[in-house]
């Protein structure tokens, strides 16, 4: 099969990614009208999509894992049915409790399917323009807020919140089944029998892989800094825009930060896409978190919109850009045939980090009154990943069959 084909693949990823992520993450646009029908509360209805995220991080471990074995299409086909059925229960649901279990743990486990195996599945079908095609699988997930919230704001308007998670339900598998139906495994380039990188252990037994690859130094590095990385940025993403109206924004305003980072986002995508496939990825991840932490700290000295509309530029350029290069940089350490373990594996610490800044945010806010030590913790933090990143092993380049740096 012509390697060609591999753009048919990073086009369906970004499609299913953009519906699939779209579908979960549209959450707060139901938040209000939940409440307001329901009388659930506002943190209960909220804890719904914290759940999601930690249920998302272990059950991408497992799925990441799964699609080694069987393929990412068939990963995916099951994780849609999990997604659409999630969706119309939470929206049948007659009690918090019900709605937590469907939103936050049926739809959380299913959004788990979608991108360890995706990018597995991409990352195996290029040898050069990898970064470029990682970057741009991961931009579907950029445009959804773009996408599938404003649409779900629609329905709601018009048919209420039930109705409009039953139709998004219904949308997200009539979309996303035909175009699963095109992914397939790229084809062998000779790494199948390669050992683990610095281990020598044969990978013959999914219990002695697993424990071979997390003993890789590639391996600890690679998701301790995925780690911090995330637990940088979330807090200052998910507090920012209560920042900004305490600073006096308005609520439209204020909300509208997310939009400028979700356009700065997907040129970070690009730009740094391109640029990992000619500087290579390790210092481009580099050059991102320090960007990163740079534009997390400057926060403390804003306090007008326009200022924030700058700042959010600049955070949503280097967390958009630097997110899906790990991917890239586990290819250059790990074979083929584990790539969704090991994606799975990483991208379970990234939501670990990620579920700690909105919380750690919100215990700092009510015990200091502001939000100062939030951004500066969270630059300091986005240093440490920095600092952990330059300790990234070099690649086998002598390995038979090792992929060269980008």
């Amino acid at each position: 099969m012509s390697r060609h084909y591999g753009w048919v693949i990073v086009a369906g990823g970004a499609v299913i990614s953009c519906v699939a992520m779209g579908s979960m993450f549209a959450l707060p646009v139901y938040l209000q009208p939940i409440a307001e029908e329901t009388g659930w509360s506002r943190a209960g209805i909220s804890g719904a999509m914290t759940l999601g995220f930690l249920v998302m991080g272990v059950a991408g471990f497992f799925w990441g894992s799964l699609s080694d074995r069987i393929g990412a299409r068939p990963v995916v086909l099951i994780g849609t049915v999990m997604l659409g059925l999630g969706l119309l229960l939470a929206s049948r649901a007659s009690s918090l409790v019900m709605f937590q279990l469907s939103y936050g743990v049926l739809i959380g486990a299913a959004a788990g399917a979608f991108f360890a195996p995706l990018m597995a599945n991409v990352i195996g079908w290029f040898e050069t323009n990898r970064s470029l095609a990682v970057s741009l699988v991961s931009i579907g997930g950029g445009v959804a807020p773009m996408v599938v919230t404003p649409l779900a704001s629609v329905l709601i308007g018009i048919y209420g919140w039930r109705s409009a998670m039953l139709m998004i339900a219904v949308g997200a598998v009539v979309i996303i089944v035909p175009v699963a139906l095109l992914l397939k495994r790229a084809p062998q380039i000779g790494d199948a029998n390669l050992a683990l990188p610095e281990t020598g252990a044969a990978l013959s037994g999914q219990s002695g892989r697993l424990r071979a690859i997390f003993r890789t130094p590639q391996f600890i590095v690679l998701a301790g800094t995925f780690f911090l990385c995330c637990a940088a940025h979330s807090g200052p993403i998910f507090h920012t825009v209560s920042y900004a109206m305490i600073c006096g924004a308005s609520a439209l305003a204020a909300a509208s930060i997310y939009s400028v980072e979700g356009v700065a986002g997907l040129f970070g995508r690009l730009l740094f896409g391109l640029s990992a496939d000619r500087l290579g990825v390790k210092r481009v991840i580099i050059a991102g978190l320090l960007l990163q932490s740079a534009g997390i700290f400057a926060y403390i000295y804003v306090t007008q919109l326009r200022e924030f509309y700058m700042l959010a530029a600049v955070l949503g350029l280097a967390y958009g850009g630097v997110m899906p290069l790990y991917a890239v940089l586990a290819r250059e350490y790990f074979p083929d045939h584990v790539m969704g373990t090991v994606l799975g594996g990483i991208t379970m610490t990234s939501a670990i980090g990620m579920a700690f800044g909105p919380v750690g945010g919100g215990w700092i806010f009510d015990n200091f009154g502001d939000y100062q030590w939030l951004y500066i913790s969270s630059a300091a933090i986005g240093l440490a990943a920095a600092a952990l990143a330059l300790a990234f092993p070099p690649v086998l380049a002598d390995r038979p069959g090792a992929p060269q740096p980008a």
